[in-house]
């Protein structure tokens, strides 16, 4: 079954959908896109990383996502600069530094529309097993560390005061949006991971009614914008990542209808009685 890659993509991409919606939703809670635009930036320096020293990209782009992470932790403890300030610094920085390092790699064969777009009908079965492995990873530790998380989103001096110690389930959550760009890199490269990730969990927001709900409805909405984005991308034959995105987008759209419509519909017509 695995053999066709449309199957083999479709497999992927839902699996990497049924990862980011969760993580997802702390990331539009914590108002931290740009955060994860900054991680998802660093990952093309892991791939020149990793074509440099050898080593798996998938590794090599968690670590260097990581390294990230924590060099933020420490600029903001010294609080020379304000966070958003940072993160455009570490953001553009990454990323510029890793285009340097390809372009000085002469020696490689490298699709950087692929690096920065995605790949996602190329994806074999290893990349699947690594999707799935490491995705029930992620979720097994956010799950672990739900509650605190989520106490440490809403009031980070309560959670404090409570003894659950914030600012190591601030770091774990780091490290778990690392694994997810690391993973997520090769389904839909590195401008579109924090889009699926971001996305859904907009989404989602507006249909739920509690925080649960909303991780689930996430990756559902996730999942789904991956299946009409590739069946898109074959009908009309464009980029399958970007058309992943914009499926995903389609979905937020529809899902700011409804309430207009019902508004809409409760306002008396004329000569009806209010």
């Amino acid at each position: 079954m695995l053999d066709d890659f449309f199957v083999r993509a479709l497999v992927a991409g839902v699996g990497v959908s049924l990862i980011a919606g969760p993580l997802g939703c702390f990331i539009v809670w914590r108002r931290m896109a740009y955060f994860g635009d900054t991680l998802s930036h660093a990952a093309l320096l892991g791939v020149a990383l990793s074509l440099l020293l050898e080593i798996n990209t998938t590794l090599s782009v968690f670590v260097v996502s990581t390294a990230l992470s924590l060099m933020l932790i420490y600029l903001r403890k010294r609080e020379t600069l304000s966070s958003d300030a940072l993160l455009g610094l570490l953001s553009h920085s990454a990323l510029a530094v890793g285009l340097v390092c390809l372009a000085f790699m002469t020696w490689v064969r490298m699709d950087l529309l692929g690096l920065l777009f995605g790949d996602i009908l190329a994806v074999s079965k290893p990349d699947i097993a690594v999707v799935y492995i490491g995705g029930a990873v992620v979720l097994g530790v956010l799950f672990w560390i739900w509650r605190p998380l989520f106490a440490a989103t809403v009031n980070p001096d309560l959670a404090a005061a409570e003894g659950m110690a914030p600012e190591k389930v601030n770091l774990v959550f780091m490290l778990l949006m690392a694994g997810v760009i690391a993973i997520a890199m090769k389904i839909v490269g590195v401008l579109l991971i924090t889009a699926l990730l971001i996305m859904p969990a907009a989404t989602a927001r507006r249909l739920s009614s509690g925080p649960e709900q909303m991780a689930i409805l996430a990756a559902l909405i996730g999942a789904i914008a991956v299946v009409a984005g590739l069946f898109g991308s074959l009908e009309w034959d464009t980029p399958s990542g970007p058309s992943i995105v914009v499926a995903a987008l389609g979905l937020f759209v529809i899902s700011q209808i409804p309430p207009r419509l019902k508004r809409s519909r409760t306002r008396p017509n004329r000569g009806e009685a209010p």
